[in-house]
């Protein structure tokens, strides 16, 4: 009898807590949303799974020496996982409709408005006493609004390690959630006439700007500001290795094995930060609502800036590629076409929106840059 009950007291069903049942059904909740409605699935599949296996009674595994912890503290607490994903993304991405399109640059750049307005929003919380958030805690919630997984990771690892769970999950989800949280906020903030404006045909962008283009945008970024070359020097070198065409065998590892593979390692490590204990809490709850309320309004600000731009502008743009300045890549593009169809099924916005979309990258990565230094003074 005494060996039956030394065997039942071993077994999770004995251990669970209900804060465990609870985050093994978030978990869950992220794989239902990943598998049934694709939102995201490259990112919640992993960063699910994570999670579901970090609240297993007993199990140990995203404890220290636990395989998640290792993933975790290899990858993130390093900083390798998400310069790698930056390398990998700039890896496919296009600046042609960003050069083709210089002023497209203010819409990204407006879109970041979300990261300071959430930063100043995280401190009058704190001032306020409804939360202790120091200004480091602040800083990293703040990146949220960019809609940037990999940079919102990064900047939290560096000046938030204690929030990075909530922070990434907030992030990724998110970027998950684009096609469901931006489209009320488009329609909302331009006219039936807005949404119909088309947009001229983009000139021609040469592989010669391509190439020239990154070394330039590095070097300028990376002088003017030191503590955004990790980022954007990654995301940089990832585009010169498909633009130069000389190395197509490193740029289709880089786009393809190389960053699915990474992915696969950051999603399991997100999701070891997903335990109860780490995550239950009101604090996790602020995280969350100012990342909400920082996503909605970068999508807000890009979309105002165009209809700003059309005022002084004789070339018009239509308002709901602004909303494309987060950096949800090529996600939040998509969104804008598609809305663009909807009040026009002959108006295709998806390349002009590519331009805003790819500047929200480069501002992400700029205002990752400047966090870090104000905060750390480095």
């Amino acid at each position: 009898m005494e060996n039956i009950l030394h065997l039942w007291e071993n077994t999770g069903l004995y251990q669970m807590q209900p804060g465990q049942g609870i985050m093994i059904a978030i978990g869950m909740l992220l794989l239902y949303l990943a598998i049934n409605k694709n939102f995201e699935p490259l990112l919640l599949v992993p960063i699910g799974f994570g999670g579901v296996l970090a609240n297993i009674p007993g199990a140990g595994l995203a404890e220290h020496g636990g395989i998640l912890h290792i993933f975790y503290s290899v990858g993130i607490e390093s900083g390798a996982f998400p310069l790698i994903i930056f390398m990998g993304v700039g890896a496919m991405t296009d600046f042609g409709p960003l050069l083709a399109n210089p002023r497209t640059l203010f819409l990204g750049a407006a879109a970041q408005f979300g990261i300071f307005a959430t930063l100043m929003g995280a401190v009058a919380l704190s001032t306020l006493g409804i939360f202790d958030f120091s200004l480091a805690d602040a800083a990293a919630i703040g990146i949220i609004g960019g809609a940037d997984g990999p940079t919102s990771i990064y900047v939290a690892s560096k000046l938030a390690p204690d929030l990075l769970g909530a922070i990434a999950v907030a992030s990724y989800s998110y970027m998950a959630l684009v096609p469901l949280i931006q489209p009320p906020i488009m329609r909302l903030l331009t006219t039936e006439a807005e949404r119909k404006i088309k947009m001229v045909q983009q000139r021609h962008v040469s592989q010669r700007e391509k190439i020239i283009f990154p070394l330039l945008l590095l070097l300028l970024v990376a002088f003017l500001l030191p503590d955004a070359a990790p980022l954007l020097g990654m995301f940089c070198f990832g585009n010169l290795m498909k633009e130069c065409a000389v190395v197509d065998r490193l740029s289709n590892t880089t786009q393809n094995s190389l960053i699915n593979t990474v992915t696969i390692f950051l999603g399991l490590a997100v999701g070891s930060k997903l335990s109860a204990d780490k995550f239950l809490d009101l604090t996790t709850l602020g995280i969350l609502l100012l990342g909400m309320i920082a996503f909605g309004i970068g999508t807000a600000s890009g979309v105002l800036m165009a209809k700003i731009m059309n005022k002084i502008s004789t070339a018009p743009i239509n308002p709901l590629i602004g909303s494309a300045g987060v950096s949800a890549v090529p996600m939040a593009a998509r969104v804008s076409n598609k809305l663009g169809l909807e009040s026009d099924p002959h108006n295709f916005l998806l390349m002009h929106a590519m331009g805003p979309n790819v500047a929200g990258v480069i501002g992400s990565a700029v205002a990752a840059g400047i966090m870090i230094n104000y905060v750390t003074g480095g």
